[in-house]
């Protein structure tokens, strides 16, 4: 629970951050979806605008980031569909939850820090525990207990390797807000893989 707390501080830090650029650009501004005067307070908390201090390798964090985050939750849209266990299905619908949030947020951090959000080139070297385009054909070609395995194989392999990519931000980054969700991603993550690995013993 400290780590989804934790998530969702910094996420809302990277939407009040959102608005603020918004304001200062004096054009076309939109408030962030759902916000209300419940989330205010935390809002608040962040006092604005997100730091700007950064180097390269946040930037490389939250661009190979987003894609590998948006994979977890074309995996996790499957499940939905596709997956018979009643913990795999809840699972799934966890870390869409999570994932999509975080996701806004590495967004917004690199357009505050005036960077694309590019990926191309990085695909090619590589990041860790992304599936390849067959992995992704076989796992929507089955169902059932069938999927059940296969998700929570692949989906174990996925997370190791965001992890691996939260301990390099970590250790190199110098952006306070990417460092903390990096930390938050390790800490979620190795409790989600620990997860899988005991529905994978039963099943």
């Amino acid at each position: 629970m400290l780590a989804h707390r934790t998530t969702a501080r910094i996420v809302i830090a990277a939407i009040g951050a959102l608005g603020l650029l918004t304001a200062c650009g004096g054009s076309g501004g939109q408030a962030p979806a759902g916000g209300s005067t419940a989330e205010a307070p935390a809002a608040r908390q962040t006092d604005a605008q997100p730091s700007k201090e950064h180097n390269d390798a946040d930037v490389m964090f939250a661009r190979m980031m987003i894609p590998h985050h948006l994979q977890a939750v074309r995996m996790a849209g499957l499940a939905a569909a596709r997956a018979e266990d009643p913990e795999v299905k809840k699972l799934a619908e966890r870390i869409r939850a999570a994932q999509e949030p975080e996701i806004a947020a590495l967004r917004a951090w690199l357009r505050a820090w005036g960077m694309p959000e590019s990926t191309r080139g990085h695909l090619r070297h590589g990041m860790p525990g992304m599936l390849s385009a067959d992995d992704l054909e076989d796992l929507e070609a089955v169902s059932g207990d069938i999927f059940d395995k296969q998700f929570a194989r692949l989906m174990i392999a996925h997370h190791e390797g965001a992890v691996t990519m939260a301990q390099k931000e970590r250790l190199e980054g110098e952006s306070a807000d990417a460092k903390g969700l990096a930390q938050s991603i390790e800490t979620s993550q190795r409790d989600e893989i620990e997860q899988l690995r005991r529905i994978l013993d039963r099943l």
